[in-house]
């Protein structure tokens, strides 16, 4: 592959810049903080979350199932704010990646699995427009990763092929799964080295 070439980047969110919105260790936390049964909920949440990460469903309806199947002593409200109290931001990578990208020269954007009003509430509170271009995310485009078709998707929105993307995620599957297709990937361990890997992709690029 001829560096020069390259042009556009994708990234995952959860995992690499933020938390994840709504994994186990928070729906554990939840379960002993509301006094719920874990392995139900954990149970009900794997029958349903794809549906609603994939857009068919709101919140609102993901939580009927999942929490609200019977009368409960604690308010809706009060467990959705528990939940976007989940997500806050991993330390190095957003803030540097932002400022990265006013001279780096590349395009950057997501690829992420998310239900839409925890989207939402993550590019907003994060400010994350001053760090993608776009953003393809499983709710808007009712295909999630692994689904080859989202990344054929995310490339088709930028114009670009697989030899000129580079994509992160913090999950291996979910690398692999773009590798397939042809485009260059590298699993995000840490903040340090994707910086590297970034460093390098930019430096090649200017070369």
């Amino acid at each position: 592959m001829e560096a020069a070439a390259l042009k556009i980047l994708f990234f995952d969110i959860g995992g690499i810049l933020l938390t994840n919105g709504w994994g186990h260790e928070s729906r554990k936390e939840a379960s002993e903080k509301f006094g719920l049964d874990y392995d139900e909920v954990n149970a009900l949440h794997n029958f349903i979350f794809n549906v609603y990460e994939i857009g068919s469903i709101t919140l609102d309806e993901y939580l009927d199932t999942v929490v609200f199947n019977r009368p409960r002593d604690f308010a809706r409200e009060d467990f959705k704010e528990f939940i976007y109290r989940q997500s806050t931001e991993l330390p190095g990578t957003l803030q540097w990646l932002k400022e990265w990208k006013k001279e780096c020269g590349f395009r950057i954007i997501s690829i992420n699995n998310e239900g839409r009003e925890l989207n939402d509430y993550r590019v907003k509170k994060y400010k994350l427009h001053d760090c993608f271009d776009a953003f393809v995310s499983s709710c808007e485009v009712g295909m999630r990763k692994p689904d080859p078709g989202i990344f054929k998707l995310a490339m088709g929105i930028a114009l670009a092929t697989p030899q000129q993307c580079v994509y992160f995620d913090d999950r291996i599957m979910f690398v692999k799964a773009a590798q397939k297709l042809g485009i260059r990937s590298f699993q995000h361990t840490g903040f340090e080295s994707t910086k590297k890997i970034l460093e390098s992709l930019k430096k090649e690029k200017f070369e």
